[in-house]
């Protein structure tokens, strides 16, 4: 039996409160301090986890629509982007000082996870704060992190550390070497041997020292979905061996001591935390080992691999982690520390490249409900007994599904259950046979949503599910339609079934009396999320409130808005131009000491005209040609040309316009 605590409550009192809301979204534990619910049943930001500075985020899409800025609409925090940045740096700083730790610690942002360019230039200004420093894994991203390095400017600039990684060609090491020359801090990571050679010949051309790193492969696997990019079949890196003969080439070029950073990738999104403390203990040892060997190694880089807990549960599972931030930093440091001074080697600084972990929490997309479609609970009996009227017989599995409509009792759930399943099936086959009228079945599918609805309702308030219709809340739950593309914002859920907290932004004090999946407005049957963050269950459906209809003569459903939390890392760069719906509009948030907020930047979602200029559409030539068609139809006498007029006048305002739908 499948137990329904939440649900069950609200059959025990009568009202809902912004507390079982909280609790049935576990906004508090995917929140981790920054999410929460207020009062009036919104959902609220904390950028600074201080419950006196937290702003409201139903108030804020209010003002954003009366600003003329609609949903969908990613909002950005940079208060608690600067906050989760302070706070590893926070935890690694206490690690240290209570270990006795020398060292030093520099967390380097991956642009990759982010590459939009507030979002860049924002951790480029902090990285100078906080000493931290920037990764580059292609020859777009290294001009990119140069020319973010050059705007953070400042007397620490220089200092900071700029990660190479990814597979180089000439140019690209050539590139390192002159910015080298400029004064950056730049350490090219090899990859392959011959990138090696290459740091070597442009060196010695332009007479620079360079820093150079060297990437590892452990024997150490990674955990989760990119398990396999560690290890020794990863991607990238050298073998053991490998190394020891960039040692030796290294040494007989006469800069052994440029090598002054060991890197390993362990993987992303790591969520058992003794993966990660077998990989930097056979790191650090390998570390230490090269050391002895001459080697001039300063640095120790654990890669990539905090993670993010998507769920909530902080568990050993693919969207958590069993881990807080003060546990990575202080396992990290223990065993760096524990293996160096067994070897007698001083203390390294350690890097990490944790940007999952540092942006995820930053983003949020909000999106409005355009319309629900649903099972309904009533089966309209006196629709279904007009129906029956005009048949010369009824069919006798309507019969069966009217007998078990009328007669459930609580005694008899899984009996009914059986026997509506069947009489439903008997009807499916009687109408492929041609021996079923339209409206017969219709009728026995009506009458069988009824009784699944009556099954729930009934199990709902004894608190336990039967196993024989486990599936029924999954199967009768409602489509709610909402206005965004899955493709575009939210990539992972469809490419890898990534989990996203989700969540209303209001009505939090209201019960949530409908459970539905979220088709967006793509044509595209993959165009839905049907799978729900739960710290127990596999959940395929979310608790909703009821859509309201527009009152008057206005056509349409009141605003309902979601929330699509933890969208920081990835979704924004790897979001693709599926049925042409492009970026959304982008919005910058400061909350002051007050919970006041102030919009800083406004980044405007793609135009139709710009997104078919993405794929090579002539936008005058289109133009000119709907001028000419709708000329001859106004000659022709099928448009008038005041009608003629409005439809040019539309497909222009369309062409300037949202990609997504707009009020």
């Amino acid at each position: 039996m499948a137990t329904i605590s939440t649900q069950k409550n609200a059959f025990l009192h009568g009202r809902w409160t912004a507390e079982e809301s909280a609790r049935l979204y576990g906004i508090v534990d995917w929140g981790k301090g920054y999410i929460g619910v207020n009062p009036a049943g919104h959902i609220t930001v904390m950028p600074t986890k201080d419950p006196a500075r937290q702003v409201d985020l139903h108030e804020i899409i209010t003002g954003l629509r009366e600003r003329g800025i609609h949903t969908p609409v990613l909002l950005r925090f940079n208060d608690l982007l600067d906050h989760r940045l302070r706070e590893i740096r926070k935890a690694f700083d206490d690690a240290m000082a209570e270990q006795q730790y020398n060292g030093g610690y520099c967390c380097v942002y991956p642009i990759k996870v982010n590459q939009q360019r507030h979002v860049c230039e924002q951790i480029a200004n902090l990285a100078v704060q906080l000493n931290f420093g920037l990764e580059a894994g292609s020859k777009p991203e290294l001009l990119a992190v140069l020319g973010l390095s050059a705007v953070a400017g400042g007397p620490g600039v220089n200092g900071m550390p700029i990660i190479c990684n990814g597979f180089k060609d000439s140019e690209f090491i050539e590139t390192v070497i002159l910015a080298t020359k400029l004064g950056r801090n730049i350490i090219p990571v090899v990859e392959k041997f011959s990138e090696l050679e290459l740091i070597v010949k442009h060196a010695k051309a332009y007479n620079v020292k360079p820093k150079i790193g060297l990437r590892v492969k452990l024997s150490s696997r990674g955990a989760g979905r990119w398990e396999s990019s560690a290890g020794a079949r990863s991607k990238f890196g050298l073998f053991v061996s490998e190394v020891l003969k960039a040692v030796d080439y290294l040494r007989s070029q006469n800069m052994l001591d440029c090598l002054n950073l060991l890197h390993c990738h362990v993987g992303s999104q790591l969520y058992d935390i003794r993966v990660l403390k077998n990989a930097v203990n056979e790191l650090t040892h390998i570390y230490t080992e090269l050391h002895r060997l001459g080697a001039g190694l300063t640095m120790l880089d654990i890669g990539g691999g905090m993670g993010v807990d998507y769920d909530g549960s902080q568990s050993a599972w693919s969207s958590s982690i069993n881990y807080s931030v003060a546990e990575y930093a202080a396992d990290v440091v223990y065993r760096i520390k524990t293996v160096c001074e067994d070897a007698g080697v001083p203390h390294p600084m350690i890097l990490t490249e944790s940007g999952r972990a540092m942006v995820a929490y930053s983003s949020i997309l909000v999106m409005d409900v355009l319309g629900t479609s649903r099972f309904e609970a009533d089966p309209g009996m006196d629709a279904i007994t007009a129906d029956m009227k005009k048949e010369t017989e009824v069919p006798q599995p309507v019969l069966d599904l009217i007998d078990a409509h009328t007669n459930l009792t609580d005694r008899n759930l899984v009996e009914t259950y059986h026997d509506a399943t069947q009489a439903r099936d008997e009807a499916m086959q009687l109408f492929s046979l041609g021996y079923m009228s339209l409206p017969m079945r219709a009728a026995a599918e009506r009458l069988f949503w009824a009784i699944g609805h009556k099954l729930l309702e009934r199990a709902l308030k004894k608190g336990e599910l039967p196993e024989e219709f486990e599936s029924l809340p999954e199967s009768l739950s409602d489509i709610y339609f909402c206005n965004f593309s899955l493709f575009q914002s939210m990539p992972d859920s469809w490419a890898i079934d990534q989990l996203f907290p989700i969540a209303p932004i209001h009505r939090l004090t209201e019960e949530p009396t409908r459970r539905g999946i979220l088709s967006d407005v793509t044509c595209d049957s993959d165009g839905k999320i049907d799978h729900f963050v739960d710290k127990r269950i596999d959940k395929k459906s979310l608790e909703l409130h009821e859509v309201r209809a527009l009152t008057g003569d206005e056509i349409g459903v009141e605003p309902y808005y979601l929330g699509v939390f933890l969208l920081g890392a990835y979704q924004e760069i790897l979001g693709d131009l599926h049925n042409l719906l492009g970026d959304t509009h982008a919005v910058h948030i400061s909350v002051d000491p007050s919970g006041g907020w102030d919009i800083e930047e406004v980044i405007e979602g793609d135009t139709v005209e710009e997104v078919l200029s993405y794929v090579q559409y002539d936008i005058a030539d289109m133009k000119r040609a709907m001028r000419l068609d709708i000329e001859a139809a106004c000659k022709q006498g099928r448009l008038t040309f005041a009608e003629g007029k409005s439809l040019l006048q539309y497909y222009d305002n369309g062409l300037e316009g949202y990609t997504y739908l707009e009020e």
